[in-house]
């Protein structure tokens, strides 16, 4: 099995634990300080892989600031502002509508990818994959739908919702964040891919924490207050998405994004779990329907993988 494949479902697993803590934050932070935390957090581990890997691998700080360059900074820089507004719009779609569907808007970002990486970075994917990302693409609009049966008029209705609207928005801009990371983590002409995708981490999650924080300082000085009175799940939110980050580096730069974000959406198997146990939430037919051709998409894609 390809290391990348683990790696990009324990990262999901991650994710998905992360988002449900950020929900349950969501009634003591403001979507602004909500989106802070994840970065601020996060930073700690970010730092502490790297360290540990530049420990182990006996290299200095001086190559680490040699490999950095203006396309690595450019990416870097896109990537970061993308994740940003795009865990913003997340966040924010949870008041819209319940957990697990509003986590599935979404993840239009996994065909938004497809286009990115293949403008952006030259990449395309095999028939069997797009065949694949299809059918998962079917599975997401069943979820994504609010009517027990989907009529075209009401399909529509939907897609020009502001949850829809929001969910679309934050999937393009997750898709181009993706692609923007393994853009800036090849870009540093690194062999090895932990090392590349540590330093690459380590940077973007600096810049977010400084520029979410500077905002934040400017803005709101309350939510930074209350990013630090609220630090437990505040503080486990960002280690779990740390921990997730250091995953989706590593798999995005041994994979190509399409892939890699394709197979992540067996986060939304978690997502279900969390919504049915945790909140309590229920979900029709149509929708776990829409969960059972994502799981069928996603075996198509990994046996073409």
């Amino acid at each position: 099995m390809p290391l990348w494949i683990p790696i990009t479902i324990a990262a999901a697993f991650l994710q998905n634990v992360r988002s449900t803590i950020q929900k349950q934050l969501t009634g003591k932070l403001s979507t602004q300080g909500a989106t802070y935390v994840r970065f601020m957090y996060g930073l700690p581990v970010a730092l502490l892989y790297l360290a540990l890997l530049v420990t182990l691998q006996e290299r200095s700080i001086s190559e680490i600031t040699s490999s950095w360059s203006p396309v690595f900074w450019s990416y870097a820089t896109v990537g970061g502002l993308c994740q940003i507004l795009a865990t913003a719009l997340l966040v924010t779609l949870f008041t819209y509508r319940n957990f697990a569907v509003g986590t599935a808007f979404s993840k239009t970002e996994t065909v938004q990818a497809v286009m990115f990486g293949l403008v952006f970075l030259g990449e395309g994917i095999t028939t069997g994959a797009g065949i694949g990302i299809f059918v998962s693409l079917i599975g997401v609009i069943l979820i994504s739908t609010r009517s027990a049966r989907v009529h075209l008029p009401d399909f529509f209705k939907d897609l020009t919702a502001p949850a829809s609207l929001m969910g679309i928005g934050s999937g393009a801009l997750f898709g181009i964040s993706a692609v923007s990371y393994r853009g800036a983590s090849l870009s540093l002409g690194i062999e090895n891919v932990l090392f590349s995708a540590s330093i690459t981490l380590a940077c973007v999650l600096t810049l977010q924490t400084l520029l979410m924080g500077g905002w934040l300082a400017y803005k709101d000085r309350s939510q930074l207050s209350a990013s630090l009175r609220h630090w437990r799940p505040a503080a486990l939110a960002g280690i779990t998405g740390g921990l997730g980050s250091i995953g989706w580096f590593t798999a995005m730069t041994l994979q190509n994004v399409a892939y890699v974000r394709a197979l992540g959406q067996i986060e939304l198997v978690f997502t279900f779990a969390a919504s049915w146990f945790l909140f309590k939430e229920r979900s029709d037919a149509k929708e776990v329907v829409g969960v059972l051709l994502i799981v069928a998409g996603l075996v198509v894609l990994l046996l073409d993988a």
